[in-house]
């Protein structure tokens, strides 16, 4: 029997992808596999999007299946995917994955294989007080940057630092590493313009602001998570984080979290741009669409 092709969702934050991506999963027989490297978190809900609500009676893995205040990384990403892929294909249904981290997406579809990369404590140690800058700078001698999410943080700097430092010394390591593309998937982005992907966000934003997301960042923080824990997420955990913990004003953090969000969105289509550079076919259909409309389209495609 022919292997089930995997159908990937992606586009920006705000895009509306999941409801799209329920709506391909339930018309073609699929489960959704989540490709967003923060709601992978229990707890983290309202910061990482997760709709639930949204799934239905559609299965959907790799969404809380880490406790918040972990390191979630690419490596247990692409193992947990691959597993999941599996287990969907052997009951005879497509692996549907959404999700707006392109790192994610694009390793999956390059198969690529990681080896664990363990803790380096000399090395932290020696990084500990460098700032972003020296961290960033050290990093870009070690390898090209594409992309700024090694160094939203120290802390994911130094872990990036930490990876290229054991593939130097583990050459082995490094050329297991290299990609085996694979060919049996279907590549379909959001397409959303920029004007109305900056309105939805702020409204977004606004609606999570609303509906308790500062509470959350409070829980998570009562429970007994540090808040340079939370900081290391990025993005809404790090801008509520400091306004919980008085060191930034609520008007302010919400200025700067939608500034920061915005960014976030166009560094992500920067992402998109730059698969399609590298040889990956993204077939884009309107984000207007009506979720069953997208999904015949989808469907029609495979």
């Amino acid at each position: 029997m022919e292997e089930k092709k995997l159908i990937a969702i992606t586009g920006p934050t705000a895009s509306g992808k999941t409801a799209k991506a329920v709506a391909v999963a339930r018309l073609i027989g699929g489960e959704i596999i989540s490709a967003d490297s923060r709601q992978v978190y229990r707890g983290m809900d309202l910061g990482t999007g997760k709709d639930l609500e949204e799934y239905g009676d559609v299965p959907a893995h790799l969404i809380d299946v880490a406790p918040a205040g972990s390191k979630y990384n690419l490596h247990r990403f692409l193992a947990d995917s691959q597993q999941a892929m599996a287990d969907i294909r052997r009951r005879g249904h497509h692996p549907v994955m959404c999700g707006g981290t392109g790192l994610y997406l694009e390793s999956v579809l390059k198969g690529l294989e990681l080896p664990e990369v363990p803790e380096n404590k000399a090395l932290r140690e020696s990084l500990a007080g460098k700032s972003l800058g020296e961290l960033t700078a050290i990093l870009a001698s070690m390898k090209t940057l594409h992309n700024t999410t090694d160094v939203d943080t120290a802390q994911r700097a130094i872990r990036a630092i930490e990876i290229e430092t054991y593939y130097l010394d583990h050459p082995e390591a490094a050329k297991a590493a290299k990609p085996h593309p694979i060919d049996n998937y279907l590549l379909v982005g959001v397409d959303i313009p920029r004007e109305e992907r900056r309105r939805r966000i702020s409204l977004r934003l606004r609606e999570r602001l609303d509906h308790g997301m500062v509470g959350e960042v409070e829980a998570l923080l009562a429970s007994g998570i540090q808040a340079d824990d939370l900081i290391y997420y990025g993005l809404e955990y790090k801008y509520l984080t400091l306004y919980v913990t008085g060191q930034m004003p609520y008007d302010r953090m919400v200025a700067e979290l939608e500034i920061a969000i915005h960014q976030f969105a166009k560094r992500q289509m920067t992402w998109f741009r730059g698969m399609e550079k590298r040889g990956f076919h993204i077939e884009w259909l309107p984000y207007d669409l009506p979720a069953e409309e997208f999904a015949r389209k989808v469907a029609a495609m495979i």
